[in-house]
């Protein structure tokens, strides 16, 4: 069964990422499934440190930008909005140039907080990153 609220669109995720970071980023959803939300980020100069490997900031950011989507993807936008509260990430293997594919799943869907593991790959299926995001679920109120 499906987690997920109403019946939300790749094309939804692209429109609604044309003016945010993840847009800048390079970052673009690629596939839901029953219970995750898979991306990819390039490796490339907007997201390589100086010394030429992909940046831990740019892997937290495609960390982040998957969960907190796919979170809000679980709840009725009408009501609720889902915003990051704590996010931590261990970096397993450098990667130089290409492509990363990043998975988000929930681990815990609470009433007010989930949590949301996020496996970042190279194309050969290899662990980049791991990354755990808490989530706050939040009455809607427009600011």
């Amino acid at each position: 069964m499906a987690i997920w609220f109403g019946n939300p669109t790749l094309d939804d995720l692209r429109k609604a990422s044309v003016n945010a970071m993840s847009a800048h980023l390079g970052i673009e959803f690629t596939e839901f499934g029953d219970d995750f939300l898979r991306g990819t980020m390039p490796v490339e100069a907007r997201t390589r440190q100086p010394m030429g490997l992909l940046h831990g900031g740019a892997s937290v950011a495609l960390a982040e930008t998957l969960g907190s989507v796919a979170a809000n993807c679980t709840v009725d936008p009408a009501k609720f909005r889902c915003l990051g509260q704590e996010i931590n990430a261990n970096h397993l293997r450098p990667v130089a140039d290409g492509l990363v594919i990043g998975t988000a799943r929930p681990i815990h869907m609470g009433a007010r907080s989930h949590v949301w593991s996020i496996e970042i790959r190279d194309p050969r299926e290899r662990m980049v990153c791991i990354s755990r995001l808490t989530i706050a679920v939040v009455d809607w109120r427009p600011v």
